[in-house]
């Protein structure tokens, strides 16, 4: 986070394993928890005959980003170094094919990553993690209630999605910045009546070691009101080394464990969710000791008319370990602040849709406690706070 002067590994994100693959199956494993939620809607999609194929439903987003920021962070000459800039959000074009046994998924281009007091990144560097294909997979659909896709998937951890115009809010927030963001493997998907579930094999954070297991549970209690479960972690030892290509291979170590809940009704969204993380011991990745990081966030969203809404995000989390354990870079690499520190936040994101155009703005605040001498972003090094203001506006089809 902006705030301390322990810097991420790698960039923006990180994940988790899980204390073992029975808790996870017992845990119900299913795949989207709860829904996610956006005020921004994707207009309906071109659809083209493709023959053998058959019909296939192309959509596709342009969308760019200012900001403005106070006690920057990052390395000299990034993005995510100065006060003010701008940058691509979303260039990307979506294929998708969702009728019939054999469907598939494709999203294709430019993105990036905004994360609250985490160094902005741009769009080249968020779409190298990824490459310009981040989302690519095969989905067999035997029957109505079951199904099994392939390839590079979202993941089923958390409550925030990747991409900017998925979520209420343009930055992700806290605790998202401990999630898995994509990871290629295999997931199967079930629902029974108000209940559905899905189970991952995967490669975490991108490691390209398929050794973690992930999914949630979902029950919808009425048409209002549906409670999620998700779980993630590593089957044994993971195996991750520091030179995988994992963008966390201390998250790849990791198990991550979440309950969240959402209310939708008339113009409200509202959607509270706790996460916890632990991750242990591990001599071959240099983690001297066990520690863990847990927080809570609450998500909401008012929809004053068809084309205007208002979304905010308050979060605060813990991050554990003690002062001179050797845990500072591990933990700055998990959730950009130093071992035995703590953060809040607050964002607030008004919308305005028509069509396809949409632009909404964004000021969001994150303060920080880190342990004296571990020290923050700024001139002097001292700073504890972070004032972030946004605009994104783009266009979608």
């Amino acid at each position: 986070m902006l705030l301390c002067s322990v810097q991420k590994n790698k960039t923006v994100f990180l994940r988790h394993r899980l204390i073992g693959s029975a808790c996870l199956m017992l845990c119900g494993i299913a795949i989207a928890g709860v829904a996610n939620a956006s005020p921004l809607t994707l207009p309906n999609p071109l659809t083209f005959s493709t023959g053998l194929l058959g019909k296939i439903d192309v959509q596709g987003i342009a969308s760019g980003m200012a900001f403005y920021q106070d006690n920057p962070q990052g390395s000299p000459g990034t993005l995510g170094a100065k006060r003010e800039g701008t940058d691509i959000t979303n260039g990307m074009v979506i294929i998708q094919k969702e009728n019939g046994p054999i469907q598939f998924d494709i999203q294709a281009g430019a993105y990036s990553f905004p994360t609250l007091a985490a160094s902005i990144p741009s769009a080249s560097r968020s779409t190298s993690e990824f490459g310009a294909l981040p989302v690519a997979y095969l989905k067999i659909v035997p029957s109505s209630n079951f199904s099994v896709e392939i390839g590079q998937l979202p993941t089923l951890i958390g409550v925030e999605d990747g991409f900017t115009y998925q979520n209420i809010n343009i930055e992700r927030g806290l605790l998202w910045d401990m999630e898995p963001i994509i990871s290629r493997g295999i997931q199967f998907n079930a629902s029974a009546g108000p209940l559905s579930a899905s189970l991952s094999l995967n490669d975490g954070y991108f490691s390209n070691r398929y050794t973690v297991m992930s999914g949630s549970l979902s029950y919808a209690i009425n048409g209002s009101n549906t409670l999620g479960l998700y779980a993630d972690g590593a089957l044994g030892k993971s195996r991750t080394t520091s030179n995988d290509s994992a963008y966390s291979s201390y998250g790849n170590e990791s198990q991550i464990y979440g309950v969240d809940y959402e209310y939708s009704s008339g113009p409200w969204v509202i959607e509270p969710y706790f996460q916890y993380m632990h991750t242990p011991k591990s001599t071959h990745l240099g983690i001297p000791h066990a520690f863990d990081n847990y927080g809570g966030a609450l998500l909401a969203d008012y929809s004053f008319t068809q084309t205007i809404s208002l979304g905010a995000r308050a979060e605060y989390l813990e991050v554990g370990g003690k002062t001179g354990e050797g845990l500072n870079a591990i933990a700055s690499s998990l959730t950009d602040l130093p071992a035995d520190s703590h953060a809040w936040s607050i964002t607030l994101t008004p919308t305005y849709q028509s069509g396809g155009f949409f632009a909404r703005a964004e000021l969001s605040y994150v303060a920080a406690s880190c342990p004296k001498g571990d020290g923050f972003s700024g001139a002097n090094g001292t700073n504890t706070t972070q004032l972030r203001g946004m605009v994104e506006t783009g266009f979608m089809f």
